[in-house]
């Protein structure tokens, strides 16, 4: 498969009052044609901030980025504003994770999928609407001709993240960043979403990037995945081998806290701790903390993210194999 995505040593600061707190700190990943690719890590870990960067969706005025973003071999980082606009919401786009804020509620819903239709086509408005309706039927919404007349609020929560779907894939696009998109639903609606993705990604033969912190979820959709911490990748890997041999605690950690069925009774495993706050980072390595195993030399040290001879990379100093 020939690669579609690639970040080079990204950071990214946030400026607030004078002060640049570093939130994403030299990470690099990849992304290849019809690849998904899952980012998994607690809340605070630079998995949104990440995504949201590709998008170039941060404010210039309290945001300051460094590194590449390489997408079709153009850096997006070095478009302007305007040439951005034809790519975002044409050639990549984003499912947000709360859609009734990211809907429009005094639009109908088929006036704001065929407004992304008339932004990056041709298109008249006549046909623009017959294909708001189309994208409509084919996330599984019932009675599209009804819902096209009907404001976001009218719809139950699973709806709107349909909607927010066929929004995503109105301009056909190569990569489509999917951030938490099932979080506020229950897990039956949670599952019938993830399967219309799955059958989305097959019949358009699109690329994805999977945001989440939920590990269960990466391990049903996800080819590979990169496991983030305090803006770091701590781990990177297939997703098979990943959950068989995890090689970073942190990973560890996730792993063990997912619930197992025909096991009620069982304690869910927890890690210990918070995780720290960008601007006072702990000494050494970031997860010593909150990390089982750690030695004097992780409390001194920062682990370099090593790649290993099979292609997986982890951040640990066990994880190599030392002591």
């Amino acid at each position: 498969m020939s690669q579609l995505l690639e970040i080079e040593h990204l950071n990214i600061r946030f400026v607030n009052g004078g002060k640049e707190t570093e939130v994403v700190s030299d990470l690099s990943l990849s992304l290849d044609r019809r690849e998904t690719l899952g980012i998994v890590g607690e809340s605070g870990s630079g998995k949104s901030v990440t995504s949201l960067s590709i998008m170039r969706l941060h404010p210039d005025e309290t945001t300051r980025i460094k590194g590449a973003i390489r997408f079709e071999d153009k850096d997006l980082l070095a478009l302007s504003e305007r040439e951005m606009q034809d790519i975002r919401g044409n050639k990549i786009a984003m499912i947000f994770q709360e859609p009734m804020t990211s809907l429009n509620p005094i639009h109908t819903v088929g006036k704001q999928i065929a407004e992304s239709v008339l932004l990056h086509s041709k298109a008249t408005k006549k046909e623009a609407m017959a294909r708001a309706r189309q994208l409509l039927e084919l996330c599984g919404i019932p009675d599209p001709d009804q819902r096209m007349k009907e404001y976001p609020h009218q719809l139950s929560g699973g709806m709107r993240q349909r909607v927010m779907i066929a929004i995503a894939l109105a301009c056909d696009p190569e990569l489509l960043i999917a951030d938490e998109p099932t979080t506020a639903l229950d897990v039956t609606i949670q599952a019938q979403i993830l399967e219309l993705m799955k059958a989305i990604k097959k019949d358009r033969d699109m690329s994805i990037i999977m945001i989440t912190h939920d590990l269960g979820i990466v391990y049903d959709f996800c080819d590979r995945v990169v496991v983030m911490y305090t803006g770091e990748v701590v781990e990177s890997a297939p997703v098979k081998e990943l959950f068989a041999a995890p090689l970073h605690p942190y990973t560890e950690g996730l792993i063990g806290a997912l619930p197992r069925l025909g096991q009620p009774t069982e304690r869910l495993s927890a890690i210990e701790g918070m995780v720290p706050d960008a601007g006072d980072m702990p000494q050494g390595c970031h997860f010593h903390p909150r990390c089982p195993y750690a030695t004097e030399r992780c409390r001194a040290e920062h682990p370099p993210l090593t790649t290993l001879p099979d292609g997986r990379q982890v951040r640990c100093f066990r994880g190599k194999g030392e002591q």
